[in-house]
């Protein structure tokens, strides 16, 4: 079968052996995905290569994962959820793993709108990340050897860094036009509207000029951001072939207008999901067909994302059904588990290109009870 088979193309003994075949990935998937979390739990675990965070926590909890963690589901049952308070009160040095003393390290900032913000240190694990994302980009919609342009969070963010690596990966070269998000959602949050707007318009002014005075083929920015340049400026006459879009919530609705109308159906559209936590997660095709649901998956095995039931986390809800999402990260940098994000999704069967589960129409959690504040980002 060719990869990501169209359902409604099969007969009924085409479709017996795809869905045999799917389920011989899910299953060399999981095997894949066991074997990896064994590997980082016991090399997070291990005095000669553990960080003194993990390694403390063990001694506390009075038992060794390093020789009691053997597949991604022991760490589902046996650890708790990750506390987002440890990234923002403990000193970063407490996470660096032994085998990475004397190297300095990268601090990468998410969240802190108000307060202290959570703090993530790195290496290489970006690079990896997005070297990874860059095979899923078709040389149409992002031409090689060009200039890109990035429009959102530089600063303290690791997405600026790993928006250029994937840029120049693919050999290009990108301009960047910086958006402080914490500002934006602080101006909204106290009704200063007008405020707000004019700080919008002023990231706009800096985008179109850009666009206006250099050559640039591809686009990373947000939906709302991207629909803004859009009223300013024939993305297509000015030469876009495609586009990047995260950070806010892109629903079915939405989502089609972004591909029909600013996109106009010719510029690529790639929607992504991510965070400095996690990485970067993949989507699926969606369109018409779809009704534009868009469905990510994460990374795996570097890390993973389940759609629990949020009063009893330990539970995965039924496909096609909501709940909340939670994000455990495996690489040798840093080990996360079970972290509850501040997201909800549709659960969704696996495909065959990533034969794990999906995260849905991605919205944060409680947005149906709670007004939330979102911004430009």
């Amino acid at each position: 079968m060719t990869s990501a088979t169209t359902w409604a193309t099969l007969n009924a003994p085409q479709e017996k052996e795809f869905m045999a075949e799917l389920d011989q990935q899910v299953q060399e998937a999981k095997s894949q995905l066991d074997a990896h979390a064994a590997e980082i739990v016991k090399w997070h675990f291990s005095p000669e290569t553990g960080s003194p965070f993990w390694l403390n926590w063990a001694k506390e909890a009075g038992w060794n994962p390093a020789d009691e963690i053997n597949c991604f589901d022991d760490i589902i049952s046996k650890f708790p959820h990750f506390q987002d308070e440890w990234l923002r009160d403990l000193p970063n040095e407490i996470w660096r793993p032994k085998a990475y003393d004397g190297k300095p390290f990268s601090i990468f900032e998410t969240g802190g709108t108000t307060g202290m913000p959570k703090q993530r240190i790195g290496w290489e694990d970006y690079k990896i990340d997005y070297t990874a994302f860059s095979e899923t980009l078709s040389d149409d919609h992002f031409p090689r050897n060009h200039y890109w342009m990035m429009v959102g969070p530089t600063g303290p963010r690791r997405l600026r860094l790993a928006i250029e690596h994937l840029a120049n990966v693919r050999g290009c070269s990108c301009y960047f036009v910086d958006l402080d998000p914490r500002w934006v959602k602080r101006l909204i949050a106290s009704k200063q509207f007008d405020q707000a707007r004019a700080y919008m318009d002023h990231v706009i002014d800096q985008a179109t000029t850009i666009l206006k005075h250099r050559s640039v083929s591809a686009l990373f920015t947000t939906p709302k951001l991207l629909e803004a340049m859009a009223e300013r400026k024939d993305l297509i006459k000015a030469g876009i072939k495609g586009v990047f879009c995260g950070g806010t919530t892109m629903d079915k609705q939405y989502t089609r207008f972004l591909v029909e109308e600013i996109c106009e159906n010719q510029i690529g559209f790639v929607p992504t999901y991510g965070n400095t936590l996690m990485g970067l997660a993949r989507h699926r095709p969606f369109g018409p067909d779809n009704d534009y649901s868009i469905t990510y998956h994460a990374p795996q095995p570097r890390a993973v994302l389940r759609v629990v039931n949020p009063k009893q986390t330990e539970s995965l809800v039924d496909y096609d059904e909501w709940g909340r999402v939670e994000l455990t990260t495996l690489t040798k940098e840093f080990f996360m588990p079970r972290f509850l994000e501040r997201d909800e999704a549709i659960r969704r069967a696996p495909w065959d290109n990533d034969p794990w589960d999906g995260v849905a129409e991605v919205r944060p959690f409680g947005a149906m009870e709670n007004k939330i504040v979102e911004g430009v980002y």
